[in-house]
């Protein structure tokens, strides 16, 4: 494959904006779509950018969406303080509406998904976001894309430049890069193997830390 159209999902949050500004310094990568609710304010040649306030309203823009090769979803939310049923409802309901949504248009596509470390494939653990986030990941495998990965970063590094990181993010990650340098990814990285992962795969469809970092140097 010598290049490659992907969509974008949560360019205002660390990690979709991380993985964004790889995209566009990758030359496999001819074109960026990033679907938000609200305007991210960046302009680059490559990059385009749809506003859906409702990600479950996906279908009415089919025109605007066809044609991707990837769709790499970074979207989400933290638990902290969200009963279970409304997590479920943004992270699981708009993540799988979403991707059908795509899948309608794009038949041929590589969809992967941003869950995290200690995502819970069994459903049953007792961590709440790993029971809702591994069920989401679940049931992304059983639709028919092309490939389906899952993605289960821990501590990752910015860019320079990235707006969406908070201070204090940036302190733990240098401070987990001194002391367990295994467990911190860049964003180049996490980046880096998404693409690789649309343009050569992977033999596995839930990527850890590890093969997180073998496969961006593919």
């Amino acid at each position: 494959m010598s290049s490659i159209r992907v969509i974008i999902t949560g360019a205002t949050g660390m990690v979709g904006e991380g993985v964004l500004f790889e995209c566009l310094q990758n030359p496999t990568v001819s074109e960026v779509l990033i679907i938000n609710r609200r305007h991210y304010d960046l302009q680059h040649p490559r990059l385009k950018e749809l506003i859906v306030p409702d990600f479950f309203q996906l279908s009415k823009f089919a025109t605007d969406i066809k044609g991707y090769d990837a769709c790499f979803f970074c979207a989400g939310i933290s638990s902290v303080g969200m009963k279970e049923d409304k997590f479920t409802h943004i992270t699981y309901d708009t993540t799988l509406a979403f991707a059908k949504s795509l899948l309608e248009v794009n038949s041929n596509m590589v969809f992967t998904y941003v869950s995290g470390s200690q995502t819970d494939s069994s459903e049953k653990g007792r961590l709440m976001w790993a029971r809702v986030k591994g069920k989401t990941e679940n049931d992304l495998k059983k639709l028919p894309f092309k490939a389906e990965y899952n993605f289960r970063p821990g501590v990752m590094l910015p860019f320079d430049g990235q707006k969406n990181w908070k201070s204090i993010y940036k302190v733990i990650a240098k401070i987990f890069k001194a002391v367990a340098p295994k467990h911190v990814l860049t964003m180049e990285e996490v980046g880096k193997a998404m693409i690789n992962a649309v343009t050569i795969g992977y033999a596995k469809n839930i990527l850890e830390i590890p093969d997180i970092k073998q496969l961006a140097k593919a």
